[in-house]
């Protein structure tokens, strides 16, 4: 049972002894007792003034009392107004350690054949170009919100849906046919989704430099883009396409497969997994189907040009376009179609979509409209929104010169944590040199990223991310891997030496404290889908322990069992930073 467990479960029976009145213990909340104040946890007396018929400070006056006589843990206590500050003693934070070290899965509840089955998506990248920076930003928070949830006691199912189908794949290839000489990835010395982005940005050049020519001829800027050949050919390949041209189809599969290789290279390297992968081909006449359904139920109606809507005033929209005139699928269409198959695979019982702010409102739409179709999860689907993540002007431009593609980006992180660590890097060996540039520069870049409120845009630099003095991944690893090299200089002996009675000073109280939060802050952050709590906390863990390392000896420490306990402590300071940056996908060290 945690501390706070303890005191709420004591303030309960203090409030029922004193003034005969039921609290449940859950509703009692110790929170960490402000620096200005003395004491190490308070408790908010308010609620209880019903109960007690007193002023604040008699109130809690009479339950601090109460908690010395009754509460093992608690030593002594202030008031200050309304506000109970407790004093715990210092030989129970000995225990409260003690605790956390005899639990290996400390901080995280178990998934049981019970638990709650959450489903996360994520990436959602198109087939005709490679994942760029926004993709990073949005599969570091995906892939970081599923192991939050995993850690929370959910069953966590990680799932892709790959945009694979629409002109933008037949403007690729096209350009391929056109201008490709039948080139591929291994030819030219490319990843297969590089290749293909190439191929994008050559077909839009052609087709600027054909509407500017149509232009230049008399023609108006919209009759230059209606009359363009390039394009023509490019809509009667998609025509070519839904009709099953196995022509058309067959060179789609290979730069499709092509792709493919390329993205499972990025994710690999960053460090991010799908247990599911669905297809936008595969799901957008299951959409229709669905929708159609709907229209035979008055779900949905239809207009006198044959396109189909929902109407969504009721809910405070407006009406949403489902089939057009021709009887194409629009993206929601597709989404409800992926939906279904989603909910035929898996028994899901809550859906977070992790895509950026300007779906807002699809998303709030996408939700209406699973309810009304009958997905019990519908109604409650969680659009995990997040806002835009830039970098400073001139900085990493990529091969278009527009976005910054996210192999650019990694390699460039990577090259930066190699060049700000030369000289600091001392008596690490020559064949894990490599390998740790990419730990630290990797390790930068999700750390700087995910440390951000997720709702927030945000300012990308490099330079800044890998400060190992600052706010940073590098900071955190180069703590753990100092608290390493310290046990492993460590006397095995001391392992052995009893602790129990052993009563920690002011700042090992803090670290054991902080410590002791981590289950909290675990909690809190999949309550509120935020990894930028466990950044930040594991941030301040590891600044908490450098002060203290700063002020205290543990190898040098000539008192066994002084030397034995910080030992333990440090110990287990770098197994919560560890389990911490596991949720945010981060690696850690053992050298620096």
């Amino acid at each position: 049972m945690s501390l706070n467990h303890i005191l709420a479960q004591a303030t309960a029976e203090a409030v029922k002894n004193l003034y005969g009145a039921e609290v449940a213990a859950d509703t009692i909340v110790p929170s960490t007792t402000k620096k200005e104040f003395e004491g190490n946890l308070t408790i908010v007396v308010f609620p209880f003034l019903k109960a007690s018929h007193k002023r604040p400070e008699d109130t809690a006056q009479e339950i601090g009392a109460y908690l010395v006589e009754h509460c093992d843990a608690v030593e002594k206590f202030n008031v200050i107004k309304g506000f109970l500050n407790i004093t715990i003693k210092p030989t129970f934070w000995t225990s409260v350690l003690l605790q956390v070290a005899e639990k290996p899965d400390f901080g995280f509840k178990p998934v049981t054949e019970d638990s709650r089955l959450v489903m996360i998506e994520y990436s959602s990248p198109n087939t005709n170009k490679p994942l760029h920076l926004g993709h990073v930003r949005n599969n570091l928070l995906g892939y970081s919100l599923a192991k939050i949830m995993e850690a929370n006691g959910n069953k966590v199912v990680k799932t892709n849906i790959v945009n694979d189908r629409g002109i933008h794949i037949c403007k690729s290839m096209l350009a391929w046919i056109k201008w490709g000489n039948n080139i591929t990835p291994e030819q030219a010395g490319k990843k297969g989704d590089h290749l293909i982005g190439d191929f994008y940005v050559l077909f839009d050049k052609k087709y600027k430099e054909e509407v500017n020519q149509l232009m230049a001829e008399g023609m108006s800027e919209d009759d230059a883009k209606a009359e363009s050949a390039l394009m023509k050919e490019a809509r009667a390949m998609l025509k070519k396409w839904e009709d099953g041209d196995e022509e058309v189809r067959s060179l789609w599969r290979m730069m499709n497969e092509w792709v493919y290789a390329g993205f499972d290279e990025t994710y690999q390297r960053l460090g991010v997994s799908f247990d599911k992968i669905y297809y936008e081909s595969n799901t957008y006449l299951e959409g229709k189907e669905k929708v159609l359904e709907g229209l035979e139920k008055g779900i949905f109606y239809r207009k006198e040009d044959n396109s189909v809507w929902a109407d969504l005033t009721a809910d405070g929209l407006d009406h949403k376009l489902l089939l057009r005139t021709d009887g194409t699928s629009v993206y929601m269409t597709q989404d409800i179609g992926t939906a279904k198959l989603r909910f035929q695979d898996y028994p899901i019982d809550q859906m977070i979509y992790v895509v950026g702010n300007e779906q807002n409102y699809h998303f709030q739409v996408l939700s209406l409209l699973l309810d009304k179709l009958g997905f019990s999860w519908g109604k409650d689907l969680v659009h995990f929104s997040y806002g835009m993540v830039e970098l400073p002007n001139g900085k990493m431009k990529s091969r278009e010169g527009t976005v910054v593609d996210a192999d650019d980006l990694m390699d460039e992180m990577i090259a930066t944590a190699k060049q700000m660590s030369e000289g600091r890097l001392k008596g690490v060996p020559e064949e894990e040199i490599d390998n740790l540039f990419r730990i630290i520069g990797l390790g930068a870049l999700k750390y700087f990223i995910l440390k951000v409120d997720p709702r927030k845009n945000m300012l990308f630099n490099p330079e800044e991310s890998i400060d190992f003095n600052g706010n940073t991944g590098a900071f955190v690893q180069y703590t753990y891997a100092r608290i390493r090299s310290v046990l492993r200089k460590s006397n095995p002996d001391d392992a052995a030496v009893d602790v129990t009675s052993y009563a920690p000073n002011d700042k090992e109280i803090d670290l054991i404290q902080r410590i002791a939060d981590f289950p909290s802050v675990v909690s809190e952050a999949g309550r509120t889908y935020s990894p930028a709590l466990i950044a930040n906390y594991v941030f301040d863990l590891a600044k908490t322990y450098n002060q203290f390392y700063h002020d205290y000896s543990i190898l040098k420490e000539e008192d066994a069992t002084t030397r034995a306990f910080r030992l333990l402590l440090s110990r287990i300071v770098s197994e919560v930073i560890c389990r911490g940056f596991s949720l945010l996908g981060v690696e850690v060290p053992e050298r620096m």
